[in-house]
């Protein structure tokens, strides 16, 4: 099952952010990154807690 998981993270991670954008430096994705790391973890909505935040969620 952990498979699936890291299997579906990296599927979100290409679709969202890599094929999203053209970078020109590794700074650049590295930057791009952690902004869709923290929006993906924070602020998205996600199914699994019912169309809600996890920031919300945690509250």
């Amino acid at each position: 099952m952990q498979n699936a998981f890291v299997e579906r993270n990296n599927g979100s991670i290409r679709r969202e952010m890599l094929d999203a954008h053209h970078f020109f430096s590794l700074a650049e994705v590295r930057l791009m990154a952690e902004e869709w790391r923290n929006d993906y973890n924070t602020c998205r909505p996600h199914q699994a807690l019912g169309i809600i935040p996890p920031l919300e969620f945690c509250k």
